[in-house]
């Protein structure tokens, strides 16, 4: 017997919307910034607005690998609250992340940025976000992030 192969279903998009960078310093293992997430809204299969609270906590490796930890909410059009924690990296060339951290467009392909998110909720119509791995496939915006959340079948 072998493995099942692993197939990933598009399921929903997170815009959120984010708040001007707070900026903690070198920590000695980076350097540690705050992004706070401050609304937006989900579309697809599930569709609701981000709440207006969360944040993105980023380490700036000295390579300029960024390793990132959001934490936030939404809310289905119905009515359910999902809370959310997102983890994963961004990594491409340092010009191009210089240009995102300057607020500059930058081409979303040519940035490697993907999330393990995690959800929770006891709406039990969206109780399957937590028997499901989801990954999903971002992008970084001047005032926005995108991500695209695949469903792991």
């Amino acid at each position: 017997m072998t493995t099942p192969a692993l197939e990933t279903k598009y399921v929903f998009t997170v815009t959120a919307k984010i708040g001007d960078v707070i900026t903690a310093g070198e920590t000695g293992i980076g350097v540690r910034r705050i992004i706070p997430i401050i609304g937006g809204e989900v579309t697809g299969a599930i569709t609701g607005k981000v709440l207006p609270f969360g944040a993105d906590f980023q380490t700036i490796r000295p390579n300029e690998l960024i390793d990132l930890e959001a934490k936030y909410a939404f809310e289905t059009d119905d009515g359910a609250i999902v809370y959310v924690e997102n983890k994963g990296m961004r990594f491409g060339p340092v010009e191009l992340l210089q240009k995102l951290k300057r607020g500059e467009p930058v081409d979303p392909k040519l940035i490697y940025f993907r999330t393990v998110p995690q959800f929770e909720t006891g709406h039990e119509k969206y109780r399957w976000l937590m028997e499901h791995i989801f990954v999903g496939s971002a992008a970084r915006h001047a005032d926005r992030v995108v991500i695209d959340v695949h469903q792991v079948l």
